[in-house]
């Protein structure tokens, strides 16, 4: 069989090397033909015709014939004494769609905060997406930092336990505001937004409970293996579980926010249209839960009763603004 550096190339293939090696050489800025044709595997002899060819490729002017500017050009001192590839200019790539500078910066913000996360430890590979991602931007993208949050720790924490199997431990502060302490098999971590969650078996409540991170305080990995696993019980669907203790509390919602509470809304739940909003009931352990989400969601959520959440809403809201005409 013919080594892959020597047999020849039909038609097909050398269009799909070129078409590889055009983005490349324009990622790359500068690099020599050595390490172009190791990269593709190929001789470094075919890297150069390759890029002779490219050099005289282009799309033709108005007239339909080529003019200065048409075509690809490179540095050719360098590429003819030092073996060298610098692409001067590029004709067609340019004219491509590309992410705006604030698009781009968005992107830039959640590969940032995936590289914080413990699972991607190696972020080689993200840092150079994010390097791809501002050069190739119509605009500068904006100068950003995504700051990591307290609960990074517990996440990396909890995410060895589920790893080696073991139970961990941990204060919690509950809906209502009470500290308990818990003692978890933990199964699963998920995130709404920007939190997140542990789900696992309570041994304190014996069944299957859902922990938000920034309320766990003091966790701690045991050396007592679980002695419940994922395969042992049924995790629920939805992340929130309704109880006999929840409260229920009628709401007008924007249309387009409705699926954001679906993990709060009953399915059997009334639903109704009211003045270009839905109304429709949800289910929260306490009127603390409700403020938070009430307070995530401004302008788009209004509590309708009972009067006690409308009360405990109001006040907590009054209490806020009073705070910033204070400072």
């Amino acid at each position: 069989m013919a080594d892959r550096r020597t047999a020849p190339l039909h038609a097909r293939d050398k269009l799909a090397f070129l078409l590889s090696l055009v983005p490349f050489l324009i990622e790359h800025e500068s690099i020599s033909v050595t390490d172009a044709a190791e990269h593709f595997g190929v001789p470094a002899q075919q890297v150069r015709e390759a890029v002779e060819l490219i050099a005289v490729s282009g799309i033709p002017g108005e007239t339909g014939q080529y003019q200065h500017g048409d075509l690809f050009d490179l540095a050719w001192d360098d590429f003819e004494e030092n073996d060298q590839i610098v692409l001067t200019h590029r004709v067609a790539i340019d004219d491509a769609p590309r992410f705006s500078g604030r698009e781009a910066a968005a992107l830039i913000a959640g590969l940032q905060y995936l590289s914080g996360l413990p699972e991607n430890a190696d972020r080689t590979a993200i840092a150079s997406l994010m390097a791809k991602l501002s050069r190739g931007a119509s605009a500068l993208p904006s100068q950003l930092a995504v700051e990591g949050s307290e609960s990074d720790a517990t996440l990396a924490l909890i995410r060895q336990s589920v790893a080696e199997g073991v139970q961990i431990e941990f204060d919690y502060l509950n809906a209502r505001g009470e500290h308990e302490h818990r003692l978890v098999d933990p199964l699963r971590i998920e995130s709404v937004d920007a939190d997140w969650y542990l789900r696992g078996w309570c041994h304190l409540r014996e069944g299957i409970r859902t922990f938000r991170l920034d309320r766990i305080g003091n966790p701690q990995i045991t050396s007592e293996p679980i002695a419940f696993h994922a395969g042992d019980v049924q995790l629920p669907d939805a992340l929130f579980e309704g109880s006999v203790d929840d409260l229920s509390v009628t709401i007008d919602v924007a249309p387009a926010a409705v699926p954001l509470l679906a993990d709060y809304v009953p399915d059997d739940a009334p639903s109704s249209q009211i003045d270009g909003r839905v109304r429709t009931s949800l289910r929260v352990s306490h009127y603390h839960g409700l403020k938070r989400l009430v307070g995530g969601m401004p302008g788009v959520v209004r509590v309708v009763e009972p009067e006690d959440a409308r009360r405990a809403v109001a006040d907590w809201a009054a209490a806020g603004a009073a705070r910033y005409e204070e400072s």
